[in-house]
C-alpha cells in the first residue's frame, strides 16, 4: 500500500506536458492569417487548381491522374492520341478546379470577415457553410472525374505501370479495367 502511495505521489508531482502547455492552442499563430481557416498553402492550392488530396480515392484504386500521366508520358509509352486525350482531360479539370478554388477562397474569406466583424448569425453561417461545402464537393468531383477519364484512356498495362511508378504496387484491389474504350487491351 505504501508503495502505491509513493508512486501516486511521484506521478502527481511529475510535470505533465499536457498541463504545462495549458493556454497554448494548436491554432496559436494562425490568428494572423488573412483567412483564418486556410493556410497560405491551402489558398495557393485552391487558386492554382492543385489536387490537394481530393482524388485520393481514385488515385489509390488504380485510376491515374492526368497531371501525373503527362509527367510519365515516356515511361508509360503513351500514343499520340492518348497524350492528346490526357491533355484535354487535364486542361478541363484544371480550368474547372481553378474556377471552383477561387470561389472557395472567396467564400472562406467572406466567412472569416463575418466573424471578424461580428456580423455573423446562425442563418448567414448556415448559408455560407453550405455554399462552401457544395463548392468543395464540386471541386472534389472535378478531380475525381479526371481520374475516371484516365481509366478510359489508358490500357490496363499502362495503369499497372503507373501504379508501380507512383509506388502503389501494393495497392489493394484488383486491376480491373471495366468500360475501357478504344480497344487498347
Amino acid at each position: 500500500m505504501r508503495k502505491c502511495l509513493i508512486i501516486l505521489g511521484l506521478i502527481i508531482t511529475i510535470p505533465c506536458p499536457a498541463f504545462s502547455q495549458s493556454g497554448h492552442s494548436p491554432y496559436a499563430g494562425q490568428e494572423k492569417r488573412e483567412i483564418k481557416a486556410l493556410s497560405q498553402e491551402d489558398v495557393e492550392g485552391y487558386l492554382t487548381g492543385q489536387g490537394m488530396g481530393f482524388a485520393k480515392a481514385a488515385e489509390l484504386n488504380h485510376y491515374p491522374g492526368p497531371k501525373h500521366v503527362l509527367e510519365l508520358t515516356r515511361e508509360l509509352r503513351l500514343e499520340k492520341e492518348q497524350i492528346d486525350q490526357t491533355k484535354e482531360a487535364y486542361d478541363r479539370m484544371h480550368k474547372d478546379a481553378v474556377s471552383l478554388g477561387r470561389k472557395i477562397v472567396e467564400k472562406e474569406g467572406f466567412l472569416d470577415h463575418l466573424f471578424a466583424s461580428g456580423r455573423i448569425d446562425v442563418e448567414k453561417l448556415r448559408e455560407i457553410t453550405l455554399e462552401i461545402g457544395t463548392l468543395r464537393g464540386g471541386l472534389r468531383a472535378v478531380h475525381l472525374r479526371a481520374h475516371l477519364e484516365m481509366k478510359q484512356i489508358l490500357t490496363p498495362h499502362q495503369i499497372q505501370r503507373y501504379d508501380e511508378l507512383r509506388g502503389y504496387q501494393g495497392a489493394g484491389g484488383e486491376h480491373t479495367h471495366q468500360g475501357h474504350h478504344g480497344g487498347r487491351h
